[in-house]
């Protein structure tokens, strides 16, 4: 519909606009290329002055949870009074997977898978399966980068974009959200998203399970304090082993979902949680 269309537009457009850090940077630039000009003698403090920009715009982005690069989501939209958000990254995985989504199905939950476009091309028949049982599928890039953070626009861009093509061939659906390796980013990938028309996500809390095969610490990780429109992060692929052999997210997920539900909250995909204006997708079919 014109409207809704209108209406996307509208909000991809204004995501566009700098951030003020990313804007207060510029104008730093600008400000220390002129002050060299017009007084030479001033260029140790304007070279100072840069650097330390610099190092503030890197720290920016080796803070998963920060705001001053961008808009990301670290909890749910206001309105998402009692929901909670399950995340799970780095599948989908052959063995974990499926044993995820039967445990999800068999309490009545709904989690946001983000996944690697290299997996999704590996495992088409796993993403789709995500997709029809009713989850959200997210981008995380297409190889999972360990360097992600420090490529430069363009490979930012063939990361994103390689990672939402394998998504929408495996499954038809169009990622709305999308969650950097380890949430490590930098000054470039705004804009990449904003094209895109995607979200960025990092979390409320995790529980380490990549690392941490003790499944009691890594619950009361994600339990401790648990409360309405927290974003919870666990892991499907490249998780951490319990001493049994057990994925940790197997062993966490049932108690983890009986400490939402004694808590009253409903565990619901980031795309529900989106509020009614932005939830109509630029073109194509959004993620459940």
């Amino acid at each position: 519909m014109p409207g809704s269309h209108m209406a996307t537009a509208e909000a991809r457009r204004a995501r566009r606009r700098l951030p003020p850090l990313v804007g207060a940077s510029a104008l730093l630039h600008a400000a220390a290329a002129a002050a060299v000009i017009v007084r030479p003698r001033t260029w140790p403090w304007a070279l100072a002055a840069v650097v330390a920009d610099h190092l503030l715009l890197v720290a920016a982005g080796l803070w998963p949870r920060s705001q001053l690069l961008g808009e990301n989501w670290t909890r749910l939209p206001a309105g998402a009074a009692a929901q909670v958000a399950l995340t799970i990254d780095d599948g989908p995985d052959p063995e974990v997977t499926p044993r995820t989504l039967e445990l999800l199905a068999r309490h009545g939950a709904r989690a946001t898978f983000f996944c690697v476009g290299e997996r999704v091309a590996r495992h088409p028949q796993l993403a789709r399966l995500i997709s029809e049982q009713g989850h959200a599928i997210g981008n995380h890039t297409h190889r999972h980068l360990r360097r992600f953070s420090l490529l430069g626009p363009r490979a930012l861009a063939r990361e994103v974009q390689q990672a939402q093509q394998a998504i929408i061939d495996a499954t038809g659906t169009t990622p709305r959200f999308f969650r950097a390796p380890a949430g490590l980013r930098n000054v470039f990938l705004e804009p990449v998203l904003a094209q895109a028309n995607l979200r960025l996500v990092s979390w409320t809390r995790r529980g380490f399970d990549t690392v941490s095969g003790d499944d009691a610490r890594v619950l009361a990780r994600l339990t401790r304090g648990l409360r309405a429109r927290d974003i919870l992060l666990l892991h499907d692929g490249h998780a951490a082993r319990t001493a049994a052999g057990g994925a940790v997210i197997l062993e966490i997920l049932p108690p983890l979902l009986r400490a939402c539900a004694q808590a009253r909250l409903d565990p619901v995909t980031l795309t529900a949680a989106l509020p009614p204006a932005a939830a109509v997708p630029a073109c194509g079919r959004a993620g459940a």
